[in-house]
């Protein structure tokens, strides 16, 4: 094959086998795995494309995880001899990039203290309702400054992602009726 040569990387005996080791996991996500698979076979002096070829993804990405693991081989090396060192940042150099984009408006423990908020009775916070409403729940988390301002939209979508869903099958009557 003509074309320049791939830029080599080194892999000592440690990383090989963590990278052979998060391989044989069995809940190892499908893109980690991929990424050890192209350090491992660039390790071994396969070209990008076949590599790329071989494990059905494409030149840039085989080029990609190539270049951010030489670009952290001395890190790497650095921390060879202590595995959790190694570990840790073995997970840096293969995980995804930071995307674009704005960051959260809310913190994890705001929208905690929200779903708190809606677990308990409104009345205990002087509201003459039943029930809370997003709109309630969004003007008495003002008003307890747990934000400083939110949607009854934001406050909905919230209440929404943490709620269960409901099974298709009626599971009580399913187990009264093995009971019998």
């Amino acid at each position: 094959m003509a074309g320049p040569q791939p830029q080599p990387i080194t892999l000592s005996v440690p990383q090989q086998a963590l990278l052979e080791a998060l391989l044989r996991q069995a809940r190892c996500p499908q893109a980690l795995a991929l990424r050890a698979r192209v350090v491992l076979g660039a390790a071994s002096g396969q070209r990008n494309e076949h590599l790329a070829q071989t494990l059905d993804c494409s030149l840039p990405t085989v080029r990609k995880w190539r270049r951010r693991w030489a670009a952290a081989e001395a890190q790497l090396a650095a921390v060879e001899h202590q595995p959790r060192e190694l570990r840790a940042v073995l997970a840096t150099v293969l995980a995804d990039a930071p995307r674009s984009g704005a960051p959260g408006s809310f913190t994890a423990e705001q929208i905690v203290q929200i779903i708190n908020l809606a677990c308990m009775p409104p009345t205990e916070y002087g509201r003459p309702i039943d029930a809370w409403t997003p709109r309630e729940l969004a003007a008495e988390a003002i008003k307890q400054a747990i934000v400083p301002t939110i949607s009854a939209r934001s406050v909905g979508r919230f209440l929404k992602r943490g709620r269960a869903q409901a099974t298709s099958v009626a599971l009580l009557a399913e187990c009264q009726n093995q009971g019998n």
